[in-house]
């Protein structure tokens, strides 16, 4: 399998990520996670020898083969045919019959074949360019944001199709739901280093979360243990009689680890301003219609009441008018008929991909901030950009020196400035990490008012969406429930997925829950004893830096009254403290991580159920 070995990677004076050690494994399927700028793609990087390490070796297995999806898609050929065949090996260049076979397992017909690959739509061609991967049959496929510009049909599509890969799986994507379906392990680049754990991204940010705290903790009690001996040594080295018990002391706190502070990333944190209305209905759109010709109507006749508090979504494939009906609702396209009628009241605010192209690229990130709302003071200005993770002199950065990612932040500042009791958002998490779409996410539940949100993203639909907008069969129309419930009475056309669900209903569901719950009691019965001897060592160990506290107070006013007899006495107590505080602090590691060993161990049997 491969294997990165202390690997270390700059760019100028950005560290990336300094002796990083990683092991694929065979069958893993591992999510990658991390900020932008993190590093994540250089390591894919590195491993397709695109980019070199400063120092440490990737090794890689001979005959191990790589394949890379490719973001940008580039034809070349004018047959779907031809286009695919061009990724046979070169002795095998007239073996048709693979090439067939492969496209016809992606959902493909025969009369397909001799088509134009640019005249299908963008997840087909995700699936051609999957189709010429799988051709060079990959043991391992590094999948960076495969889910960029993919409609949500595509990516339930390729998350089905992943699942069942017969290989390795390396995938950076900042859809959460996409990543945690389909993988069995997380792993993070946070703080330079590496981390992987087995399960979800949930589990994974649990698991950091928790060590950073158990880190903290650790941190305070060695931080007063040095500062006691820096104390001990100052006041007590320059006495004779005390000068060889400083002299020992000194090389204790020379042999003691220094914990360096823990840094963490700036999050997105924010919520909308609700302008208060009277209004129960803000928004009631009657008979709307549109079309850019007579005989190309994108929609007909939609017809809605949105009430305070409700959220709707508006889903369906790419290119079937889902934005263009939202920029309609928004009076920023005349409808053909129909009308959208607001309340008195109701206040919105639009965030899309062409008000971002509005962005003024000579001002800075408070000046746009100030164009939503001119009235605010510059102490609400500075905090809005603090928000949007803009702090200090980057309020000022200009808006040409901005990324994709950095540009819908400023967007999101602009809504946040103004009071609102409407949204309309198109593809908001388009460009944001996984911590900033939880944020986003977040900020949408606790709005007080309504919102309509065109998005792909199923986890975002399922968070906050009560009603839908469904474009599919070449029409648009009102479904009156959640996504949920659109899948169990509706459903996706053609939708693979739905195949596989029926295939995995034919298991024994009685017997699988018996064994579950066998092992779960096998589980309890080994983990139980450990957790409660951790929790006890934990107890001991607070008791027992308690009492070296009171020890350290009493020695050092033994030492200031230059009792020696006593000095000897309380070192010798605190000596053995000390030992006694490291050897359970060796037992409670071992029996953590025996605890540990088997609960993964539980976890890998029960999800095989």
């Amino acid at each position: 399998m491969i294997e990165l070995i202390n690997i270390s990677k700059s760019f100028g004076e950005q560290e990336l990520f300094t002796n990083l050690n990683f092991r694929l494994n065979s069958g893993n399927r591992i999510g990658l996670v991390g900020r932008n700028g993190s590093g994540k793609s250089t390591l894919f990087k590195l491993i397709l020898a695109e980019e070199h390490a400063d120092s440490g070796e990737v090794s890689i297995p001979k005959n191990y083969k790589i394949g890379a999806l490719k973001q940008h898609l580039e034809f070349h050929e004018k047959t779907l045919r031809d286009e695919t065949a061009l990724s046979l090996a070169e002795d095998d260049k007239f073996s048709i019959y693979k090439v067939e076979k492969i496209l016809f397992g992606l959902g493909f017909v025969q009369e397909d074949l001799d088509k134009d690959p640019l005249s299908f739509s963008g997840g087909f061609q995700i699936r051609i360019n999957l189709a010429k991967l799988l051709l060079t049959e990959p043991n391992l496929l590094l999948l960076d944001e495969p889910t960029n510009y993919l409609d949500i049909i595509s990516l339930r599509w390729l998350k089905a199709f992943l699942r069942a890969f017969d290989g390795e799986v390396l995938l950076i994507t900042h859809d959460r739901d996409f990543m945690d379906s389909i993988t069995t392990h997380t792993m993070g680049l946070v703080r330079k280093t590496l981390n992987i754990i087995p399960g979800s991204t949930h589990k994974f940010y649990e698991q950091l979360s928790a060590n950073d705290e158990l880190y903290a903790k650790q941190k305070i009690t060695q931080d007063k243990k040095r500062k006691d001996l820096e104390e001990f040594i100052a006041k007590n080295k320059t006495r004779a009689s005390t000068a060889a018990l400083a002299q020992s002391k000194m090389k204790i706190l020379e042999k003691m680890e220094v914990m360096d502070d823990l840094s963490f990333d700036n999050n997105l944190s924010f919520n909308f301003k609700f302008k208060s209305t009277p209004a129960k209905v803000l928004l009631d759109v009657k008979d709307l219609s549109f079309g850019y010709k007579a005989d190309n109507i994108l929609f007909k006749d939609i017809s809605f009441t949105l009430e305070k508090g409700q959220t709707l979504g508006i889903i369906g494939k790419n290119g079937k008018g889902k934005s263009t009906l939202l920029n309609t609702i928004a009076g920023e396209l005349k409808a053909i008929s129909g009308i959208s009628d607001y309340h008195g009241t109701t206040s919105f605010a639009h965030f899309g991909q062409t008000n971002i192209a509005h962005l003024n690229p000579k001002n800075s990130v408070m000046d746009e901030i100030y164009v939503g709302n001119p009235r605010l003071p510059e102490s609400s200005v500075r905090s809005i950009c603090g928000a949007m993770m803009f702090s200090n002199d980057n309020a000022k950065k200009k808006v040409a020196l901005l990324s994709g990612g950095e540009k819908s932040r400023v967007m999101l500042g602009q809504i946040i400035a103004r009071d609102v009791n409407l949204l309309f958002l198109d593809e908001p998490t388009n460009h944001l990490d996984m911590q900033s779409i939880a944020a986003l996410t977040k900020a949408i539940q606790n709005f007080d008012g309504s919102c309509i949100i065109v998005t792909h993203s199923e986890e975002l639909l399922r968070a906050v969406c009560d009603r839908l907008i469904v474009f599919r069969n070449d029409a648009a129309e009102l479904f009156d429930g959640n996504y949920d419930e659109f899948l169990s009475k509706i459903g996706w056309d053609d939708d693979i997925i739905e195949t596989k669900v029926k295939e995995v209903s034919t298991v024994n569901k009685k017997e699988n829950k018996k064994l579950r719950t066998e092992m779960l009691k096998d589980r309890n019965k080994l983990t139980s004893p450990l957790k409660k001897q951790v929790d006890k060592l934990e107890e001991e160990i607070m008791l027992i830096e308690d009492l070296l506290e009171k020890e350290h107070a009493e020695l050092i006013q033994a030492s200031n009254a230059g009792d020696n007899s006593k000095i000897m006495d309380i070192s010798r107590v605190v000596t053995a403290y000390e030992k006694e505080v490291e050897a359970k602090f060796d037992l409670l590691e071992e029996k953590q991580t025996l605890f540990d060993e088997i609960t993964h161990d539980y976890e890998e049997k029960l999800k095989d159920l």
